[in-house]
């Protein structure tokens, strides 16, 4: 999972009333917890109504983000004063289970308020307005999203240009925003490849729109004029960002170090980068003996000659799939897992069957790597999330073979994927979450990539004794990235390492594409710094939870039942889920 599923879930929005479309009975606490997010959610739907809508809250279709002037002061201020409500009812309240939502709300609304004072401190505001609208009207165009929301589609577009009563062109809005700071010359402007790869994606993401409305035949007339006028405005934006932004970016992609400590605290990391640092060396050179171990077998199994586990990447590389072999084969492999989950009663599955797709181009653009579409966490009546294959990497220039990728579309590559991205991983977490009504406060505003991306990874793991050799070697590769990424995404940005040798580490240690390659790099140094160490870290975390649950309980120890406890606590981060296994699951498992 990349950013775009941390992105709909940062931003925790709902509505009074919401229901989960829950197949069993939710506790009443949960109901009394989600009326008590009600003070949290309103205050902030109104500045980013997009990320409403891919959380399923009604009333904000049409709605587009705000961008009007004095916007980091006015979202303080709201977000501080629902926290002073949530702290009053902390105050008074009993029920343990509330009074930790309350918590995590507290908590959500500090790192939403801190979040916005250092970005407003060190970094001139600049915002990526291509991607912006794509992604607003993407929410409402999907096959799962009812006719109804559909219909809205229109009117945000419109409110996007200019089109609707009281609406401000956005690219106007966002240009005043930035111009309003240009005179302070201590901010920092966006890193150089972020403007780039911006100016890149633009006419991807134009495009990406226009079939969209193409597909769910909304290309009427007035379509066509806000579609037309989207396209200007959007290539007068980027003019605008040639001739302001572009003097104004930088070539150095480190954050000051309070930002990205910052980072590092809202994806999940709790201790210090140095100390995960050494944890994922260690952990890279253990799994890279593991791979070399493992050699002579995959060699054996699939028929070629290999003494080094760099050459069995490069062989099983080769087993590529075809545009039109990739989802039969993925549905193979998912129905494989599938019966490995019941046979060996590893975690009670979802109700629903899963869901895999490939990415349109502009999807591809937006996230280029393999990804899970998550389902609407509020008023969702049926709709699943979706593992979403990439197939290339539009986002990369020069149109030669660098900038393809070969690390997902690989035979064996569909066990780990499917595992991560879809069950028991991403797709199962998040099923499970709809469907047994889990509160909201853990649900959306505990959001933290550590948990996430932890039980991702941890699925790996699970299924890994269960695969056949290929796709346990390609298992461990995938977590030797996971490792490389724990430890290279903090050196660099704390100037321990250079960009050159992180790549040589990434594309001849580790064995990624040189697309990929790219692509973690750019992900460690301005897409999304800090977030990628959460996968390790969250993994160990997971790992470690496990034996002490274990050592706890011995021969009462259950394995099934421990993963569906670890899937109903939600999206906890590690030590409120281990207390919830210490006080909760150990308890309940002992006999007396």
């Amino acid at each position: 999972m990349t950013k775009r599923l941390a992105l709909a879930a940062a931003i925790a929005l709902a509505a009074a009333g919401s229901t989960h479309a829950q197949t069993t009975p939710a506790p009443a606490w949960i109901a009394r917890s989600n009326a008590d997010a009600q003070v949290l959610l309103n205050a902030q739907a109104q500045f980013n109504p997009e990320n409403a809508t891919s959380l399923g809250l009604p009333g904000y279709d049409d709605k587009v983000i705000d961008l009007k002037p004095n916007v980091e002061a006015r979202q303080n201020a709201a977000v501080g004063a629902a926290r002073a409500k949530l702290q009053g009812m902390l105050a008074t309240e009993k029920d343990s289970n509330v009074r930790q939502d309350l918590q995590i709300m507290i908590h959500a609304a500090d790192l939403q308020i801190e979040g916005t004072d250092l970005t407003r401190k060190y970094m001139l505001p600049y915002i990526d307005i291509g991607q912006q609208i794509f992604n607003g009207e993407f929410y409402l165009l999907k096959d799962q999203v009812d006719d109804k929301h559909r219909a809205s589609a229109l009117k945000r577009l419109q409110c996007y240009v200019g089109q609707a009563p009281g609406c401000t062109p956005i690219t106007q809005q966002a240009e005043a925003l930035t111009t309003s700071r240009l005179s302070e010359k201590n901010l920092l402007g966006p890193y150089k490849g972020s403007v780039d790869q911006q100016l890149s994606n633009t006419q991807q993401y134009v495009d990406g729109v226009r079939q969209l409305f193409t597909k769910y035949k909304l290309d009427d007339a007035q379509s066509k004029a806000a579609l037309d006028a989207m396209e200007a405005q959007l290539k007068q934006y980027d003019a605008w960002v040639h001739s302001t932004i572009v003097p104004r970016q930088r070539d150095d992609f480190r954050l000051p170090e309070p930002l990205y400590a910052f980072n590092l605290k809202q994806v999940g990391i709790d201790i210090p980068p140095e100390d995960l640092i050494k944890q994922a060396q260690l952990e890279f050179v253990e799994v890279r003996s593991a791979m070399q171990m493992m050699t002579p077998e995959v060699a054996r199994a699939e028929g070629f000659q290999a003494t080094d586990y760099r050459d069995v990447i490069k062989a099983l590389k080769k087993q590529q799939l075809g545009k039109d072999d990739v989802v039969p084969w993925y549905h193979e492999v998912i129905g494989k897992i599938e019966d490995i989950i019941r046979s060996e009663h590893l975690v009670t599955l979802p109700q629903r069957e899963m869901q895999m797709r490939l990415a349109s181009q502009a999807e591809t653009a937006n996230v280029p790597a393999p990804h899970m579409d998550p389902p609407p966490l509020i008023n969702n009546h049926g709709e699943r999330g979706t593992f979403v294959l990439t197939m290339g990497n539009p986002s990369s220039n020069g149109g030669n073979s660098d900038t393809a990728y070969d690390d997902f579309t690989f035979k064996a590559a569909a066990w780990t994927l499917t595992a991560h991205e879809g069950r028991p991983g991403h797709e199962l977490q998040f099923s499970a979450m709809v469907e047994r009504g889990v509160s909201l406060a853990r649900s959306i505003f505990a959001f933290n990539s550590v948990n996430v991306e932890g039980w991702a990874l941890y699925s790996e793991a699970e299924m890994l004794p269960y695969e056949p050799p290929a796709g346990q070697f390609t298992t461990l590769q995938f977590r030797l990235v996971r490792a490389a990424r724990a430890f290279l995404d903090p050196m660099l940005n704390l100037g321990l390492i250079s960009k050159e040798r992180a790549h040589d580490v990434l594309r001849y240690d580790v064995g990624l594409s040189e697309a990929m390659t790219r692509e973690e790099l750019d992900r460690y140094t301005f897409n999304s710094p800090g977030q990628a160490t959460a996968y390790f870290y969250g993994y160990m975390r997971l790992q470690q939870l496990r034996l002490q649950t274990e050592l706890a309980l011995g021969k009462d120890f259950n394995h099934q039942a421990f993963n569906d406890f670890i899937i109903g606590q939600g999206l906890l981060p590690p030590e409120q889920l281990a207390e919830a296994v210490r006080t909760q699951f150990i308890p309940s498992q002992q006999k007396h």
